[in-house]
């Protein structure tokens, strides 16, 4: 009984945070109460207190479940072999992330966190979008110094610069792609142009 009486729990927090995507997705974060995310899951607004310490609590729980650490990325492929080629482990975990990026989950997410959020109380979102961006360009910056000790990046780019580079093309493909996703697949269109980019850094 504890067990099904869990799980029901488990299933109550999952709907809760379904709900409040839609809600944030339609009216924005500020604009959305924890009682409107309630009545859009069929329950009570004692329900979202029971999981949740108040907004900003469920707000970071529904990242929480499409967040994408970089060492995460690679760490899926589990090709042994990648140790030795960091140029290929990026563009793999990248490729990766784009891939995740197209479900609707993460597409929903990841545009009410840019889009339809404002500094609200505790959310600070632009804090998360560089909480975000700084993990990843600090991963990219290890993989770049190891691509740059094995002589496979460019003797005139330092991995920092690498890391920055492709941080900035990573930034506007994400940004363009959320403005309007129906115009092109990040997953076709920005694994080539990562390919592209991590070409032109390779060293001859």
């Amino acid at each position: 009984m504890a067990r099904r009486t869990k799980a029901e729990a488990a299933a109550t927090r999952e709907a809760l945070l379904d709900a409040a995507e839609e809600v944030f997705l339609e009216k924005g974060v500020a604009r959305t109460s924890l009682e409107q995310i309630a009545r859009h899951a069929g329950m009570t607004r004692g329900a979202v207190y029971w999981h949740f310490k108040n907004k900003a609590d469920l707000f970071q729980a529904m990242l929480c479940r499409v967040r994408m650490p970089f060492q995460e990325l690679i760490a899926e492929i589990a090709e042994p072999s990648l140790m030795e080629r960091p140029l290929e482990a990026i563009r793999l975990a990248i490729q990766n992330g784009f891939e995740r990026l197209e479900q609707p989950r993460h597409r929903r997410v990841h545009a009410i966190l840019v889009h339809h959020c404002e500094v609200f109380g505790d959310i600070d979102p632009l804090a998360m979008q560089n909480e975000m961006a700084n993990e990843a360009c600090g991963a990219l910056t290890d993989h770049f110094t190891c691509a740059a000790r094995l002589g496979q990046l460019r003797e005139d780019l330092s991995p920092e610069n690498a890391a920055e580079l492709m941080q900035a093309l990573l930034g506007g493909l994400f940004h363009d792609w959320l403005r309007n996703h129906e115009r092109f697949s990040i997953a076709i269109k920005g694994s080539e142009l990562v390919a592209l980019q991590l070409e032109l850094m390779r060293r001859p």
